[in-house]
Parts: C-alpha cells; sequence; structure tokens
C-alpha cells in the first residue's frame, strides 16, 4: 500500500502512480491531458441523452464498486489498478481525497469514474462503463461539480479521442506544472460532508 502522504506528496508534484507487474511506477508524462474546465463541452448526442434522464448519478455513494469495476477493465497493456493501488485508494478516500462519481441504470451500477481531489486540483484516474454513454454521463457530472466547486485544474493524465470530444487537450508538462502550481493555491472541497 502507498501511505496516504505519499500519494498527496506525489499528486503535489505532478506524478501519479500505475502499478506494472505488481510493482508500483510513478508518472510524469512529457505531454499531459487536461480537460480545460472553461471550454468544456457536452456533445449534442449526450446532451439529448441527458435530457432523457434514463439514468442516475451519484457521488461517494459506492466507491469501491467504481475502483472495482474500473480494475476489472482490460486493455491492450493489461490492467495498471492492483489489490495494492485499491487499498490505497480506498485509504485515500476514507480521508475525503479520492472520490467517486456513479452511474445506475434502476439499481445497477453501469458507469463511473474515480479520482484525487488536492486543493484546486481534481486528478481523474480511471473510468468505466457497461452501458453505452454512461462513463460519458459520469464525466459531465464531474465537471458540473468541479465548476461548483472552484475547481482549477482538471488531469486526465494522458489524451484520448474520447476525452478531446469533451474539450480536452495536451500541454507539455511544463505548462502542466505550472497550472498545477496555480491550482495548489486554491482551497477547494469536492464533498465537504467527506473531508476529514
Amino acid at each position: 500500500m502507498i501511505s496516504i502522504n505519499t500519494l498527496l506528496e506525489g499528486y503535489r508534484k505532478g506524478v501519479f502512480p500505475m502499478s506494472v507487474d505488481g510493482l508500483i511506477n510513478w508518472y510524469s508524462p512529457e505531454h499531459r491531458g487536461i480537460i480545460p474546465l472553461e471550454d468544456f463541452h457536452v456533445p449534442k448526442r449526450l446532451s439529448r441523452l441527458l435530457r432523457q434522464r434514463k439514468f442516475r448519478a451519484t457521488i461517494n455513494q459506492d466507491f469501491i464498486g467504481v475502483i472495482s469495476a474500473c480494475a476489472s477493465r482490460k486493455n491492450d497493456s493489461g490492467n495498471w489498478i492492483d489489490e495494492n493501488l485499491i487499498t490505497s485508494y480506498l485509504a485515500l478516500h476514507s480521508v475525503g481525497h479520492a472520490h467517486s462519481i456513479e452511474v445506475w441504470s434502476a439499481d445497477q451500477l453501469v458507469g463511473g469514474l474515480y479520482g484525487v481531489s488536492l486543493k484546486g486540483a481534481f486528478f481523474g484516474e480511471s473510468m468505466f462503463h457497461l452501458t453505452s454513454n454512461a462513463s460519458k454521463i459520469a464525466l459531465v457530472v464531474l465537471i458540473e461539480r468541479l465548476k461548483e466547486r472552484g475547481y482549477r485544474l482538471l488531469d486526465v493524465q494522458w489524451l484520448t479521442p474520447h476525452l478531446a470530444g469533451f474539450g480536452g487537450v495536451e500541454i507539455e508538462r511544463n505548462d502542466y506544472l505550472n497550472q498545477l502550481d496555480n491550482a495548489m493555491r486554491f482551497e477547494c472541497h469536492f464533498d465537504k460532508t467527506n473531508i476529514s
């Protein structure tokens, strides 16, 4: 397990952990993906889906369900979320620095995301969906919360076409570190009821 202090210090310095073959490595990409909150836009088809209210979204209601679903996803390079990291993020969640957005269809968890909140920055870690568009709905809910609470930076680690569709961009490491330093000057609370 990575200690809470080590995790928070890593995020404060602009690095994030991933597990590769059971070993924790820390990453600071040369090109970092972010979603500028002021440039975020919801694609038209998703806007229509949101108006239909087929899904229900919650915040911090099933963190373990979300991170477990994210960990069960496989991609070409395997999975970087192992039991060690799950335990570490559960500890971070218990002190109010890791948060989840859940998307439900009836009573079934069909999508969501989780990440880390520190000062005026939110670091998106992973998302999943079992139903088409469910993770996109989670992202919309996340960004609404970040704007509402005055956050300055949404770090998505690496830019994907999916995230670019919401206004995500790639910036150089030095630019990212400057934006991170600025975000650390603001005291934002993702969910005050869960801050210890």
